[in-house]
């Protein structure tokens, strides 16, 4: 029997609505959802895909534990016990700190990742966190942070009414966006400029984005918080500067001022590579629009100055009054959100802690994934070496600086369990490996990306089809990991939930700002629905956000059950002011210039005299493709998603390299071979090669991938060049060299 059925879609952040065909228990065929309230009908290539990633045969349909050194498939309680009895003696012998946790990217597009891991890493305590976000997106936290008092107070671009875009180091085009999520991303681009608005993109490669917009600046890699420097020092000497409405909200705006001034355009000009007048021009186009919003992204966090630049976005926002600010940059509010009220708060605090061999500071409660390896094959005293691992949708193999030096690294563990569908670059490593089930058996929320959406809305999709028989639910996996890593194995999962609920209602009554003050926490938990602990944890959440009916104290707000009735979801309004409610500075402000970005700023002056002596490297996003997770699906490993070396015909030429043939590229980490891909899309001087391939090495069990499997390209990368501030890995704007060979070679294995 064929039927529809309708699903969020997990595999990018614009979270597009489908409408799935399911064939018996199999999806056969994936189209947009025309009601979808956010993405009405918008599909890209990995959407349209959906059935194909779904029903991939090489996921992993049992647990897998390690038997005499090989990797067997076992039951659901075998792995349970391999799991606590392998990891609570580390724990126990030498520490919370012993056992290290690493999250990536996957576990954002997930409900479970959005329930379940902050619940684990408040039981275990552990100190040694490593995450996606600092090869990805934490110099933003950090400056938002220091901004706002919050890390997780990200303001993103109204697209849909702004009359100016200027983007810089993105490619909403290939990526459908990132901190930023908008369904057909593409589509509102074009309609900006349709209704006479103005797009400008900076990067140093012509990309499918730059190519739409009205004017691309070719900067030189890495001197992006130069240049937005040198624009807000315009906007202050021509007087241009109009904080507007936000004038009350902020903080120390002329020591700002004196901050900046030498970053003027005739001095940031040779370093960006940019005329000083088109800088100036720049930064009076954003003064003059009549709504304008700066957004930047991966390639503007991925450089040595990456909190600098991000930190900088918001101060042109602030400084042209277009922050928070419809058509400008607004602070989403999300239907699980918790509704603060305005007053000062606790601040934004860096380095609390610090890794054990090269004292990086934490960020964010995280410590560098590029201080992963050493953490764990470096012993020094004092402190006990990273001996278990805990892998959840994570590929850092793959995805951190020096993947050969990891892999190594991984090996020598005492014992690694991992959450992930396939066997690939890092979970071969595992003593177990637990598999979630395919999407489409999965329900979905999206947690964070709502946090981050250019419309408000609200939307849950139940699974799709039926849970296979041998599989877990993925909520399940994880709770079930909670018990066994804190010493409570073989408990019922479903108490992970049900205290959860209690602890959050015991705090909510106690709450004189919650709607439920001074009630009764367990007749309110009485009265929650779902079918599972997870649903009800949603109704919890979803009752007691701004939009939620607060257990009958708003009637007519947010249950799960009115969401359930609206199965296309529920536009909950366009982004609107919200100062100074998201705020929680010590002073209730915005701080313009907080401390530890006023210590950074001589080393931004120290750039302003660095040129590269040869060949700088950038990465690229494919639209097929999301870091390293789609590489075994053919639909979405053809065309131009492939890993080739882009160089500029002036670089080919002077040193006599072929299209075509293969290169070799060395950097600090170690060098690559690919075949070189000769294009003027790339500025001169500059490289590019995609990130996530490398499928390479031996004990993998992804077919596909391993017929095509590119190269690492963060082996270039020894992990040592990092922003200071977030402890972001530099993956953009490094140098490396590149010698054509006489003959295609292939990639060594591991690289």
């Amino acid at each position: 029997m064929t039927r529809s059925a309708l699903r969020i879609c997990p595999l990018c952040e614009a979270t597009c609505g489908l409408t799935l065909t399911v064939e018996g228990g199999r999806v056969t065929g994936a189209r947009g959802d025309r009601e979808d309230v956010f993405s009405k009908g918008f599909i890209c290539p990995k959407g349209a895909s959906f059935g194909a990633v779904d029903s991939d045969p090489d996921r992993l349909r049992a647990p897998l534990v390690r038997v005499n050194g090989e990797l067997r498939e076992a039951s659901w309680s075998e792995a349970f016990d391999a799991v606590a009895a392998g990891t609570r003696p580390v724990v126990e012998r030498y520490g919370a700190d012993a056992l290290g946790v690493v999250l990536g990217n996957p576990n954002v597009h997930t409900m479970a990742g959005g329930l379940y891991p902050p619940v684990l890493l408040g039981a275990l305590r552990t100190r040694s966190l490593f995450t996606a976000s600092t090869v990805d997106q934490m110099p933003k936290h950090v400056s938002s942070g220091l901004l706002f008092g919050d890390a997780n107070a990200i303001p993103v671009p109204d697209l849909d009414h702004t009359d100016h875009l200027l983007l810089i180091g993105a490619n909403p085009l290939e990526s459908n966006g990132s901190l930023c999520t908008a369904p057909d991303f593409p589509g509102r681009l074009k309609a900006l400029r349709a209704r006479g608005g103005r797009l400008t993109v900076v990067d140093p490669r012509r990309t499918r984005t730059a190519r739409l917009a009205d004017r691309h600046l070719a900067i030189r890699p890495g001197t992006d918080a130069l240049l937005l420097a040198a624009m807000a020092t315009t906007l202050f000497e021509e007087g241009l500067a109009d904080l507007g409405r936000l004038a009350p909200h902020v903080e120390r705006l002329p020591e700002l001022r004196s901050a900046l001034a030498e970053f003027t355009p005739e001095t940031v000009a040779p370093a960006c590579d940019l005329d000083a007048p088109l800088i100036r021009t720049l930064a009076r186009e954003l003064a003059a629009a009549p709504t304008a919003a700066v957004y930047a992204r991966i390639g503007s966090c991925t450089v040595p100055h990456g909190t600098l630049a991000s930190w900088l976005v918001d101060v042109l926002n602030v400084l042209t009054g277009n922050l928070d600010r419809p058509g400008g940059a607004l602070f989403p509010l999300a239907a699980t959100d918790r509704l603060r009220p305005a007053g000062p708060g606790r601040g934004f605090a860096l380095g609390r802690w610090h890794s054990r061999v090269r004292r990086l500071p934490e960020a964010k409660g995280e410590l560098p994934l590029s201080a992963l390896a050493e953490e764990i094959d470096t012993p020094t005293p004092g402190g006990e070496p990273v001996r278990a691992l805990l892998v959840v949708a994570a590929n850092p193999v793959l995805s951190a600086p020096d993947g050969r030096r990891l892999d190594k690294a991984l090996a020598g563990l005492d014992f690694m369990v991992a959450v992930d569908p396939y066997l690939n670059e890092t979970s071969r490593h595992a003593h177990v490996v637990l598999p979630p089930p395919p999407p489409a058996q999965s329900p979905h929320h999206d947690f964070a990306f709502n946090t981050l959406a250019v419309r408000n809305q609200v939307r849950y999709t139940r699974p799709a089809v039926p849970l296979e028989d041998g599989l877990m639910a993925e909520t399940e996996i994880h709770a079930r990991l909670i018990l066994a890593l804190t010493g409570r194995h073989g408990a019922d999962p479903a108490v992970v939930d049900a205290t959860v609920i209690g602890q959050t209602l015991d705090r909510a009554v106690e709450d004189p700002d919650s709607p439920v003050h001074g009630g009764d926490s367990r007749a309110l938990a009485a009265r929650l629905t779902g079918v599972d602990g997870p649903e009800r944890r949603l109704d919890l959440m979803l009752r007691l956000g701004p939009y939620g009916d607060g257990f009958g104290a708003r009637p007519g707000g947010l249950t799960l059950a009115r969401l359930m009735d609206h199965p296309h979801g529920i536009d909950l309004g366009p982004l609107a002011s919200r100062l100074p409610q998201p705020l929680r500075t010590p002073s209730g402000r915005i701080e313009l210039l907080p401390g530890p970005i006023a210590d950074d700023l001589p080393r931004l002056g120290a750039a302003l005299r660095e040129r590269p002596a040869g060949l700088v490297l950038v990465g690229r996003r494919h639209l097929r493709s999301n870091n390293s997770w789609m590489h075994n699906v053919p639909a979405l490993t053809g065309g131009s998603n492939r890993c080739t070396l882009h160089i500029h015909p002036d670089d080919a030429r002077h040193l006599g390299v072929r299209d075509g043939a293969d290169v070799r590229v060395t950097g600090a980490g170690g060098e690559v071979v690919a075949p070189a891909e000769i294009t003027e899309d790339v500025r001169p001087g500059v490289v590019s090669l995609p990130h996530g391939w490398g499928h390479d090495r031996p004990g993998t069990r992804q077919r596909h991938a391993a017929t095509a499997p590119g190269v690492n390209v963060n082996q270039l990368l020894d992990g040592s060049l990092l922003d200071p501030l977030s402890g972001n890995a530099v993956l953009n704007g490094v140098p490396v060299a590149v010698d054509p060979l006489d003959t295609p070679v292939a990639a060594a294995p591991g690289s």
